[in-house]
């Protein structure tokens, strides 16, 4: 893979250069075309023009012909100086664009948006559903695994090798991301590149999805707070299901439905300082509980003060 990684970038360089090479060399034929026509055939410099176009096209109309020996010669000059240099254009062109198409498939197009964009790191299967969510909201994706994932879309970036490479991970530029999601198929290579994302981005929103609680705290003593393991997801759903059959329905529908979407917003001073019971039924929307000094409080076992800076996680209708 580097050696036609190194040929693609010589080539696509190549190409440039001689595409603007063979534009200017077919301009100059035209236009020198035209202007020998018109001398020797006594029309005017623009019939000369419409007349080297239409014979290095090959449309041909026939409504300007050369009536003589020396026009028959500079039509045969334009036509072999304009029409194989057109068709190499194209031929390049061509290539060029499936030049790019292969190195964006196998994860060589290192050109990344400038900035808003979400990383995804690993190859989990759940990261097909993620994906889909993604793409249906609108947002810029940079994938990063050793294999492409099949449902990745072509407006999505991917970029080949193992994400617990710091080199690979430095290719993603995780400082000009939004956000990032981390999903691994082993826990051990969640938190090396949990690591090296940290290290890489210290200010980025980090979110990591594991199988087992204690890797999760274990994220948690790196600063990456948004941690989901899936253990013990799948274990407190059970078990709510059990105590009410219709609860794991419940939670089924708050992230299924496309009627409406979980948000989070910023408590302003407008809110601080009020019970959260208080505020329940007054923000526009269904207000599942608050986001304060790194716990979810639902406002069931207590009944929390808001203060300025929590987080209210609300159910909203979909605009």
């Amino acid at each position: 893979m580097p050696l036609f990684l190194i040929a693609a970038t010589l080539v696509h360089r190549v190409n440039r250069y001689r595409v603007a090479s063979l534009l200017v060399f077919a301009g100059a034929v035209l236009l020198i075309g035209a202007a020998l026509f018109s001398a020797t055939q006594h029309v005017s410099f623009g019939i000369g023009i419409y007349w080297a176009v239409t014979t290095a096209t090959t449309v041909g109309y026939g409504d300007v012909t050369p009536h003589n020996t020396i026009g028959r010669i500079i039509a045969i000059a334009v036509m072999l100086g304009t029409i194989p240099v057109v068709g190499a254009v194209f031929a390049l062109v061509a290539g060029a664009s499936a030049l790019n198409r292969i190195r964006r498939l196998m994860g060589m197009d290192r050109i990344l948006p400038p900035n808003n964009y979400t990383l995804i790191y690993g190859s989990h299967p759940v990261l097909s559903r993620v994906l889909a969510e993604l793409t249906r909201s609108g947002q810029q994706v940079v994938y990063v695994a050793s294999v492409r994932p099949p449902d990745l879309g072509d407006d999505h970036h991917f970029i080949a090798g193992d994400p617990t490479d710091e080199n690979i991970v430095r290719a993603s530029h995780p400082e000009r991301a939004d956000r990032a999601l981390i999903a691994c198929e082993s826990d051990a290579d969640t938190l090396v590149v949990a690591v090296i994302v940290r290290a890489l981005a210290p200010e980025l929103q980090v979110y990591a999805l594991t199988q087992s609680p204690s890797v999760a705290r274990a994220l948690d003593d790196l600063g990456i707070t948004h941690t989901l393991a899936t253990d013990e997801l799948i274990g407190h759903t059970l078990a709510k299901s059990l105590e009410a059959p219709q609860s794991g329905n419940v939670l089924l529908a708050l992230v299924e439905s496309d009627a409406y979407r979980m948000v989070e917003t910023e408590v302003g001073p407008d809110l601080a300082g009020q019970l959260l019971s208080a505020v329940r039924g007054r923000t526009g929307g269904l207000v599942l509980g608050v986001y304060q000094n790194g716990h979810i409080s639902l406002g069931v076992a207590s009944d929390p003060v808001l203060a300025a800076g929590d987080r209210l996680i609300q159910v909203q209708r979909a605009s």
